[in-house]
């Protein structure tokens, strides 16, 4: 087992809280829901008890703050949400937050994936990423979007819709809210060590008490390593520190400081579709085809292939070329000239609550965030078998790769490689008053909330590419071809040698770009009586987008060579959230919400001239019902919702540069991404013995971006129409033990998922569906646990992933073993 390996900076800011000696906040206490302390204050400041948790002596969480920002039963919460429990997280041994999608309804993996970081999606939309409320990375594509680890967290909650006016700038699918774990005055220390297959192994601590009667500390800290599935693998060290102080019994304070550092393999393409289009044969599939359909072009252009080779490249088809990815086991086409997604995140976090009086509330939050990323990737490994493309059959370079007379069926070609290099810094704050309030005979809870945030991004990016890439300058002169070797065989790949630097790479990108927004908002949640419960909420928010280009390759692009001015764009609007709820009976609810949020258009996007661009917006409609059993210890919920995001933009075909009249506008912005559909969420623990988890979704997620393209009103592409899931636990009192053996069985269903593309010739294309089946074995003593998690216990071969014209295998049978001690 390797020692922990964390940098010079992580070991400053674990020592800077060692000599804070006054920094901390109530246990419990989230960003979003302050919740009641801890028991240890709660004995301690038992004349003072501001807030009580419903249901916090139950197994099934039933109370949330995500949706209002108050402490309040989900029984009455008019929005969409579901959480995920520190129970199920450790029960299924989850890592990070992708091993989590299988528990919440309507967040799935986005399509086009490039294996890098998270790429979640709620109901076919972005999503925000929350740490506590507070921003840990969205709507900036790969480069900046990290996998986010579980080392911290100890639950969960998803809120689906907008939330700009609560949660600032956000993402029109949602909120993804990771808890972190915070100090306790009752001393627990945990040590954990995981060991599993292909040299996976890692080794964790968990420290957290009482320095004082008013200081408390936590200390939270990891290393993995593993060489992964497909050699996909991943380095990490990460430490978490936080001190709490309770100033008095109205007040308290903490700082929190978290230090990440990560590798992880890169795969971009999985295993590629190969590019056979049936649609130039007659609309033959790939297993009915013969060589004498694979006619050259009438005209003699394209790539014109002998008898011998046409019957070669037709004995090469499978079946469902053109449809699904073709699998080739275990390989991978990842090149050694790709360069692991090495990246680095700090984050620094001062909160303070205060209690003016039993009724009149004040959270504070501040947080700063530094993440770096590099890597170098490929984007492309197309096999190009047989295509009519814009009425040339087999155009070079886009069909089979002939050289000196050798047909290579299986070859990849226009291959490109990009190296980046990002760095992403923020500011954040976050004001919520919150005033409770009786009038009239009605509870009332009124919020108004302030926030502001500063993004500072840099990117930059050089690429490389094979001989297909060819530039050539005005007078038609070649001035730059490509010099990495074609791939002949996809299935066993030719890399070419050397470093990414050897191969004349091309500055094609490089600029700095600035987003700054800031909001203020207002929000009433009145409990009517007669079982009704309605929230009110309206924010004003600003953003403003700024962009530097700083010149690139001269050979890549002549007109940007140089750099250009700063250009500026600003926009703002309302945002508001309506809900209802209405509880016929203690057990049943039904809501209704209509939401209205904004985001910044394209964060990472260059801006150009005078006007200022809108930012796109998003709207949400929910209709619910949720019921609770069994002594509230079962809690389900049945939503139908309608989400999308407007103000999308899009080029106006009439519009030619220079020539169009003045009224003729450059682009349109009412481009739209639109899903609707139903989710289901239960939770429960029936007994002492039985617990389940089920959750499942039907969605019909439209790309209605642009309707001049022939894309407009299709399937999202990686969006299923069907996802489910359950988890079952059965604690068993088997073998005289002291306590029981727990097993749990779980399976997943995943529905085929679009990857087609009229653009590369594969308009059917798509990635199969599949079941996985996994399950887990733990026995918890007095002061340690071993647990057994199987994952794919049937073996099952499947793609878990929608990349871009592929799909990424699963991971075959695995077990991993943990041990955890605690003093």
């Amino acid at each position: 087992m390797q020692q922990f390996r964390f940098s010079l900076l992580a070991v400053a800011c674990a020592a800077s809280f060692s000599s804070a000696g006054v920094l901390a906040q109530q246990a419990d206490v989230s960003a979003e829901n302050p919740a009641s302390v801890s028991q240890a204050e709660a004995e301690k400041n038992k004349d003072v008890e501001h807030i009580t948790v419903y249901g916090r002596q139950n197994h099934v969480v039933m109370n949330s703050g995500l949706a209002t920002k108050s402490d309040m039963s989900l029984m009455e919460t008019p929005a969409a949400v579901v959480i995920v429990d520190e129970e199920l997280i450790n029960a299924q041994g989850a890592d990070s937050l992708q091993d989590l999608v299988r528990n919440i309804s309507g967040v799935t993996q986005a399509g086009n994936n490039y294996g890098i970081g998270d790429n979640l999606v709620i109901r076919g939309l972005g999503a925000n990423y929350t740490f506590d409320g507070m921003y840990g990375g969205a709507g900036l594509g790969n480069s900046f979007n990290p996998t986010r680890s579980l080392t911290n967290v100890e639950s969960v909650e998803v809120l689906k819709g907008p939330a700009t006016g609560l949660y600032g700038m956000g993402s029109a699918g949602g909120v993804i809210n990771l808890i972190e774990k915070k100090p306790q005055f009752e001393s627990k220390h945990d040590i954990g060590v995981e060991v599993g297959q292909w040299n996976t192994y890692a080794l964790s601590v968990d420290s957290t008490g009482g320095i004082t009667d008013d200081l408390a500390y936590r200390v939270v800290a990891k290393t993995a390593r593993s060489d992964g599935y497909r050699d996909i693998g991943t380095d990490r060290d990460e430490v978490y520190t936080s001190l709490k102080y309770v100033i008095d019994d109205t007040q308290d304070i903490m700082l929190a400081a978290s230090y990440i550092k990560d590798a992880i393999a890169v795969d971009s393409i999985g295993h590629p579709i190969r590019i056979f289009n049936a649609e130039s044969v007659g609309g033959k599939t790939a297993d009915q085809v013969t060589w004498e359909d694979l006619i050259n072009d009438p005209s003699g252009n394209g790539i014109n292939l002998t008898d011998e080779q046409r019957k070669q490249l037709a004995d090469s088809l499978a079946s469902n070329d053109g449809l699904t990815p073709y699998a080739f086991g275990d390989a991978g086409i990842i090149s050694p000239i790709a360069k692991d997604n090495e990246g680095e995140e700090l984050r620094f976090k001062l909160t303070h609550n205060i209690y003016f009086t039993d009724n009149l509330f004040l959270n504070q939050q501040l947080q700063y965030r530094d993440y770096t990323s590099g890597f170098a990737r490929q984007t492309g490994a197309y096999n190009y078998v047989y295509w009519n493309r814009r009425g040339t059959i087999n155009a070079d370079p886009r069909g089979p790769l002939v050289e000196d007379g050798v047909l290579y069926p299986f070859a990849a070609r226009r291959q490109e490689y990009r190296k980046v290099e990002a760095d992403e810094t923020s500011w954040q704050y976050f004001a919520d008053l919150r005033y409770d309030f009786e009038l009239g005979g009605i509870d009332n809870e009124l919020l108004v909330n302030a926030n502001f945030e500063d993004r500072t991004i840099r990117f930059k990016q050089f690429s490389i590419y094979d001989a297909d890439k060819i530039i050539k300058d005005k007078n038609g002169e070649v001035i730059y071809q490509g010099k990495h070797p074609y791939i002949y065989d996809i299935r066993q790949p030719n890399w070419g040698q050397g470093s990414f630097e050897d191969y004349d790479p091309l500055l094609t990108s490089n600029y700095n770009k600035t987003v700054n927004a800031w909001g203020v908002g207002v929000q009433h949640v009145g409990y009517l009586g007669y079982g009704f419960t309605t929230r009110i909420g309206v924010a004003f928010n600003e953003i403003k987008q700024s962009y530097e280009h700083l010149g690139v390759d001269a050979r890549y692009r002549a007109s940007a060579a140089e750099p250009t001015p700063e250009q500026d764009t600003t926009d703002n609007g309302i945002t508001y959230n309506l809900g209802v709820t209405y509880m016929p009976t203690d057990d049943l609810s039904l809501f209704i919400n209509h939401s209205k949020g904004r985001t910044a258009y394209s964060i990472l996007g260059s801006i150009s001239g005078d006007d200022d661009r809108p930012d796109s917006e998003s709207v949400s409609d929910d209709l619910g019902i949720r019921y609770k059993a069994f002594d509230d210890q079962l809690l389900a919920s049945l939503v139908v919702f309608k989400s999308k995001r407007t103000n999308l933009r899009y080029t106006n075909p009439d519009y030619e540069e220079g020539v169009s009249a003045p009224n003729v506008a450059q682009y349109f912005y009412d481009g739209a991404e639109e899903t609707s559909g139903v989710e289901l969420d239960m939770n429960a623990h029936l007994n002492e013995q039985w617990s389940i988890n089920v959750n499942g979704v039907y969605q019909d997620a439209r790309d209605k971006k642009d309707p001049t393209r022939s894309s407009y009103d299709t399937r999202q592409k990686g969006v299923p129409y069907v996802t489910a899931s359950a988890w079952v636990t059965y604690g068993a009192d088997w073998f005289s033990l002291a306590s029981p053996l727990n097993i749990s069985l779980g399976a997943q269903y995943v529905d085929e998922r679009s990857t087609n593309s009229s653009s590369f010739g594969i308009p059917d294309g798509y990635v199969p569906s599949y079941t996985v089946m996994d399950t887990a074995i733990s026995y918890q003593a007095d002061n340690w646990q071993l647990q057994l998690n199987v994952n794919n216990l049937f073996n099952e071969s499947y793609y878990n992933k929608a990349m871009f014209l592929g799909g990424m295998p699963g991971e075959e049978r695995n077990a991993k073993l943990t041990f955890n001690y605690q003093l």
